[in-house]
């Protein structure tokens, strides 16, 4: 007999939370439809969507339909989870066009054919609502009271900005997605991050007192470390799935130096492999946990990026820490004559490349011995690079970790 897909995803560390756990496990005995929403506040997914992502694959190979919820018309007014102030406004255009690539990047992970998943957006049912027969109708169903009891408005509330109306009706409207799903797709359970415990609730609540039918939530830990903190944070900022604003070297990399002691909870989150190979690779010691991040590093990025992609970035890794330090898969910045005219210092270099947050944190990296060009450390901070030194590419190099290709553009 198959297991059980909540023993499968308990197993592999992702349940948080779940609402009428019993009832939730008979449910998932049949081909249950769900939903996980994602919010297109950018033109990518980052690394904190890939858990949910993961997930949603997880729940299809155990015959469930995925639905992968766009949040066109949420996004219109902006969660106030874990937010310190209120989101940017954004146009309809920018939020269209960012559903637009997510959908594209979705399709790697999900399988669509024959209508095993479905992507739908709410900005088909939300930007055309009747605001006064949406309050008499759905408003009338929610406790101002018990809204306030949410973590996500308590903090809000205790901010010296405080709290919008318009966020205020968040909760609402993702309730509402639960409640038109049902109705469109027989949408039974909804699945998310656990900071969306609170909305998720109301929709499951919406569901049952609207429809008296059965309707679940469940939430997945979120993507921290050992020690709490978030992972995907990186010096350039988030860990985009787009090879345009994170490079397959550069995502291999971060992966390929996660702490020792968070590989075995990352391989179980973020790979498709046996549970009994993730605890034989978990429980490596010493030098050999290098081993098994370099199995994490290049399952992630191939899951993400393609095996062709995995394998360049593990064989650009390999080149660099083996002394070869010109793989030609390594990240590379172009330099055109003008920018060499304008401002060729290698301070100015690694910050346009990528590899310092700012000049001062370029200048703290000189002065801690931690920069070099090719072969050569930098101790200058006024040292400047030469078209003549770039030739056919020249090695920029930030401590054991940073590392850019300089060409001739």
């Amino acid at each position: 007999m198959a297991e059980h897909i909540l023993d499968i995803l308990k197993d592999r560390g992702f349940i948080a939370q779940m609402t009428f756990e019993d009832e939730l496990y008979e449910q998932l005995k049949e081909p249950t439809t769900f939903y996980i929403g994602f919010d297109p506040t950018a033109d990518s997914l980052h690394i904190g969507h890939y858990i949910p992502i993961m997930a949603m694959a997880h729940m299809q190979k155990a015959g469930h339909k995925p639905i992968a919820l766009m949040g066109g018309g949420t996004a219109m007014i902006g969660d106030p989870s874990g937010k310190t102030d209120m989101r940017k406004m954004m146009t309809t255009e920018t939020i269209d066009s960012n559903v637009a690539h997510i959908k594209q990047q979705m399709s790697r992970f999900l399988d669509f054919s024959e209508g095993k998943a479905i992507i739908a957006n709410n900005a088909d049912w939300l930007r055309h609502l009747n605001f006064i027969e949406f309050m008499r109708d759905i408003g009338a169903m929610f406790s101002v009271n018990k809204m306030l009891t949410a973590d996500c408005y308590k903090a809000r509330m205790a901010t010296d900005n405080g709290l919008s109306f318009l966020e205020f009706t968040y909760m609402l409207m993702q309730s509402y997605d639960f409640l038109e799903l049902f109705h469109r797709y027989g949408c039974r359970l909804q699945m998310g991050g656990n900071d969306q415990w609170s909305n998720m609730l109301g929709g499951a609540d919406l569901v049952r007192r609207k429809d008296n039918e059965k309707a679940f939530a469940c939430t997945f830990q979120l993507l921290l470390t050992h020690d709490g903190r978030k992972m995907g944070k990186t010096e350039a900022g988030a860990l985009w799935l787009d090879a345009n604003k994170t490079t397959p070297y550069q995502f291999y990399q971060y992966w390929r130096n996660v702490d020792d002691k968070d590989v075995e909870k990352c391989l179980a989150l973020l790979t498709f492999l046996p549970m009994d190979e993730v605890r034989r690779l978990g429980a490596l010691e010493g030098s050999e946990i290098n081993e098994a991040k370099k199995v994490l590093a290049y399952e992630v990025t191939k899951l993400v990026h393609g095996e062709e992609e995995a394998r360049k970035a593990a064989d650009a890794a390999l080149a660099l820490f083996a002394g070869g330090g010109n793989g030609a898969d390594v990240p590379s910045f172009t330099v055109t004559a003008e920018q060499l005219a304008e401002d060729a210092r290698v301070t100015t270099l690694l910050v346009k490349s990528g590899l310092c947050k700012s000049q001062s944190d370029a200048r703290n990296q000189v002065k801690a011995g931690a920069v070099s060009l090719g072969d050569e450390k930098v101790t200058d901070f006024g040292a400047a690079v030469t078209a003549e030194m770039i030739g056919d590419g020249l090695m920029l190099k930030k401590g054991k970790k940073g590392f850019c290709r300089l060409i001739l553009g």
